[in-house]
């Protein structure tokens, strides 16, 4: 070979390491970045808030009111009336309340001292006054320590006259049994008030499927 060729090859040898050495500008190695899409549990287990005694009210969307297309047909009576429906709402939701917290006190103020009741406890057999149900306010609901959660599945009411009204709904019973398992129960009640001397008061019930205090 001669010197010039040999010089010529060294050229090129020298210009590929060059060229195999260069960076190219503009291209950044890459990284895993799969550790920050990966979502970490909380340590330990978060034990669940306890279910205190409750009462949940589902509405239908309307109940019984029907307004006009026109709004400005919308009249003070019927504001009214949704507002004393939503009181009658209110006394049941306390009432069974007052039940699941085994508060006899707080149930008598609310019911007639009359009351008469038709109940599954009552074996068919029509009840009348309060001794019937103190029996399991101080038997079974005041030593139950357990929680219990009511739902009011669309309760529709019946305003009859002034000082009347007549209340219809499913009553849904959530409650721990002895073995701690969570249960439902089911009811179908319907309950009329009486308004006295500017108070009211469940004067009568009737009560239909699973007795409303579930035995544990």
């Amino acid at each position: 070979m001669t010197a010039a060729a040999s010089a010529s090859v060294g050229l090129v040898e020298q210009a590929a390491k060059s060229l195999l050495n260069k960076k190219v500008d503009g291209v950044k190695p890459q990284t895993n970045s799969t550790k920050n899409n990966v979502v970490t549990s909380p340590k330990g287990n978060i034990p669940c808030p306890a279910l205190e005694p409750q009462t949940t009210v589902i509405h239908n969307p309307v109940d019984g009111i029907k307004e006009s297309s026109d709004s400005s047909n919308t009249t003070i009576e019927d504001e009214d009336v949704k507002a004393r429906k939503q009181e009658i709402i209110k006394l049941t939701e306390q009432l069974i309340e007052a039940i699941n917290n085994g508060d006899f006190e707080a149930y008598a103020k609310i019911c007639d001292p009359g009351l008469t009741s038709f109940e599954p406890e009552a074996l068919g057999n029509l009840v009348e006054g309060m001794d019937f149900h103190r029996f399991y306010f101080e038997n079974l609901l005041f030593k139950n320590n357990k929680p219990i959660h009511t739902t009011i599945l669309n309760p529709h009411v019946h305003l009859i006259g002034e000082d009347a009204a007549c209340i219809a709904y499913i009553r849904l019973t959530q409650y721990i049994d002895l073995q701690g398992r969570p249960r439902t129960t089911q009811s179908e009640e319907t309950r009329v008030w009486h308004r006295r001397d500017s108070k009211w008061q469940n004067v009568h019930f009737h009560c239909s499927g699973a007795p409303a205090s579930p035995l544990q």
